[in-house]
């Protein structure tokens, strides 16, 4: 699963070191843990046995020596109870966090994009469609754009526009 992560998180960790400018190791530190099932956990893909693995965090690390500049960390959990460790997403719930330490230091905590539950997942998923909506979005701009490879940067920040009844 890691290596599948991989493909996405790397990238994401060396468009922020890039673009800030860090002078990060270019070889990014890959780690993870697991949490496994103290009891039955039934899940959508069955029953997640006592023993077997029911939750696992992902870290991906760029460093300036031993200091981490960037890192990304995501937790995927099949539910909150009956886990070894006993981790949870708290009483927030589920939520993206970005967090910058600096002058001043700055978190931000992003909810909604997680469906209330599988069968409205399968429906819908809001962070699908967020995720998706970039790329529709970016459309127009990737058109109009001079030939040849552009960078994520090349193109504008935000390309979403108003919806029509409310549009200047």
């Amino acid at each position: 699963m890691q290596k599948i992560l991989d493909g996405g998180f790397l990238q994401s960790v060396r468009l922020c070191v890039d673009r800030l400018g860090f002078a990060a190791d270019p070889q990014i530190r890959t780690s993870q843990e697991v949490a496994v099932a103290t009891a039955p956990i039934d899940s959508p893909i069955g029953v997640i046995e006592p023993g077997q693995v029911a939750g696992r965090r992902f870290h991906w690390e760029a460093l300036v020596e031993d200091t981490v500049v960037v890192q990304i960390a995501v937790n995927w959990l099949m539910g909150s109870e009956n886990l070894d460790p006993p981790w949870s997403f708290g009483p927030a719930g589920e939520r993206y966090e970005i967090e910058v330490r600096g002058s001043p230091d700055t978190c931000v905590t992003i909810k909604g994009w997680q469906p209330q539950t599988v069968a409205a997942g399968l429906k819908s998923n809001p962070g699908i469609v967020a995720t998706a909506a970039h790329c529709v979005n970016a459309i127009p701009a990737t058109c109009a754009a001079p030939a040849g490879i552009q960078s994520f940067f090349a193109l504008p920040l935000i390309t979403g526009r108003a919806a029509p009844g409310l549009a200047r």
